[in-house]
């Protein structure tokens, strides 16, 4: 079910990669410890920034959970909302998040504890299991809402919709992040690799983008669907900076970067060869002045 508050969300990467990087760091422990559990769950606080209808969820923080009663640790959170106060005096605690392929039971239980707090708190949920054909994140937000089932009012949660919003200071972590060289040894090639394999999935969809344009605007054109006026004008001021690409300048400046681009590499690979090559002679002076220490012959380089 989605929701009807009709807030808008944004969520930032710094809070995704909190709650992956607290996930791993308790899986790793328990699989240190030998414990049979195969996907713990964490929990946490969600902290960021209400105006008006827009949540912006900037940043978060771990929590403690007692597994026996079922709820967070009360004045661990206080003393942590407490410091946090002190640093980002702006921020706010907005919900709290977990981890899992789906809502627990328990899981309303710690949203109601919260409610203290936050009168309609939100809560993440990041899903830790690897699926490959999955395009999107693997995170929820929900909202609560009260509806009446069998004649009972409760509680349940609705998913919302969320817009990935970053910063200069994210975006320059998050890139140095997926470029930092494998932990076991992996070469420059391995790199390359990767860096050529994420240009060809951002080609691939692009490329399948514009298909759903393309068969959008037929679609249109045959009378199929009807006309939306305002989707059409953000189709058209698309268009419209294409003719850009092909434009004299444009190619002037494209065939002058590529060509500073293969002189960059035919220098590369020159020096490459000359280094090879001092090493060589280095190599064979070594060997041939061992001779002439014995034969009494001058040097041949």
């Amino acid at each position: 079910m989605s929701s009807g508050s009709g807030l808008t969300f944004k969520l930032h990467p710094l809070v995704i990669v909190n709650i992956s990087d607290h996930h791993t760091r308790i899986k790793a422990q328990e699989t240190a410890s030998g414990s049979s559990s195969k996907s713990p769950r964490v929990f946490g606080c969600v902290l960021g920034v209400q105006t008006g209808r827009t949540v912006e969820i900037f940043n978060s923080f771990e929590l403690k959970y007692d597994e026996a009663g079922d709820c967070i640790d009360r004045q661990f959170l206080e003393t942590k909302q407490e410091q946090y106060k002190k640093v980002f005096p702006k921020y706010d605690i907005l919900g709290w998040y977990s981890t899992g392929c789906d809502v627990q039971d328990a899981d309303m239980q710690i949203h109601k504890a919260l409610m203290d707090i936050n009168e309609n708190p939100i809560y993440v949920l990041l899903n830790p299991a690897i699926n490959h054909a999955q395009k999107d994140l693997p995170i929820i937000i929900y909202e609560s809402e009260l509806h009446v089932i069998d004649g009972v009012p409760s509680l349940i949660f609705v998913k919302s919709s969320y817009t990935i919003e970053t910063v200069e200071a994210e975006r320059i972590s998050v890139d140095h992040v997926a470029h930092i060289k494998p932990s076991d040894g992996g070469s420059a090639a391995t790199q390359l690799a990767a860096h050529l394999t994420g240009i060809h999935s951002a080609i691939k969809m692009l490329n399948s983008r514009i298909k759903v344009l393309h068969h959008f605007l037929v679609s249109v054109q045959n009378g199929e669907v009807p006309y939306e006026h305002s989707l059409l004008r953000q189709v058209s001021s698309l268009l419209r900076r294409l003719p850009a690409i092909e434009s004299p300048k444009f190619q002037d400046d494209f065939l002058m970067e590529y060509n500073d681009t293969l002189l960059m590499t035919y220098l590369a690979t020159i020096t490459k060869c000359s280094s090879t090559m001092n090493e060589l002679v280095d190599k064979f002076n070594t060997a041939y002045d061992k001779q002439t220490r014995r034969g009494g012959r001058a040097s041949f380089i």
